[in-house]
């Protein structure tokens, strides 16, 4: 992919590579690169998004460092005003960001990041519902837990996995099954339910 220059990317967070006029991208590569905009006709170019376009957005992207991994060529920036912290849409879970997988597409670095409003702390000894593995003492960017319930906690690779398995009409708290709620504060989170 020529936005975040990985030959090999999660799918399931990078979406599928697109190819066409010389150029090789990821779909979510595209959506969530600065000052890349779509097209209303998405006929053209790649998925409505101009060649053109899209190299200038590699060429200014190219002068940007990822503060994750530290190789050039960062397309995402924080959203936060004032903040100049770029990345990898691949570095973002391992940089502590959120991109969130909403039609606004936005991104936000380990400081500016959204966090979740429940006030809940897990009991001593709490596992992760999918995993059975323990999870923190507190929630954190790792640990989440369900905003309905309270009680369902789980890891952020765990429930991501689960969203991709289930998709977005199945998608739902493990433990109390509620949806609306669940899957509004998951996606504000920058988890990605197709």
């Amino acid at each position: 992919c020529m936005l975040c220059r990985r030959a090999e990317a999660d799918p399931d967070i990078c979406g599928r590579k697109l190819e066409k006029q010389g150029l090789c991208v990821h779909v979510f590569c595209l959506f969530f690169a600065n000052e890349l905009f779509q097209q209303r006709d998405k006929e053209v170019g790649l998925m409505g998004f101009l060649p053109e376009d899209i190299q200038r957005t590699i060429e200014r992207a190219a002068q940007k460092r990822c503060f994750v991994c530290g190789e050039g060529g960062a397309a995402i920036t924080c959203r936060e005003t004032g903040c100049d912290r770029s990345f990898h849409l691949p570095c973002a879970v391992e940089g502590g960001c959120i991109t969130q997988f909403l039609p606004q597409y936005r991104s936000f670095c380990w400081e500016h990041r959204p966090e979740q409003a429940v006030e809940a702390a897990p009991e001593e000894n709490t596992t992760c519902l999918i995993c059975l593995d323990p999870v923190e003492d507190r929630k954190s960017y790792s640990t989440m837990v369900c905003p309905a319930c309270k009680h369902a906690w789980f890891h952020r690779g765990c429930i991501q996995g689960q969203a991709v398995c289930a998709g977005i009409s199945r998608f739902q708290c493990p433990l109390c099954r509620d949806s609306d709620v669940f899957i509004s504060e998951m996606l504000a989170m920058g988890i990605r339910i197709p």
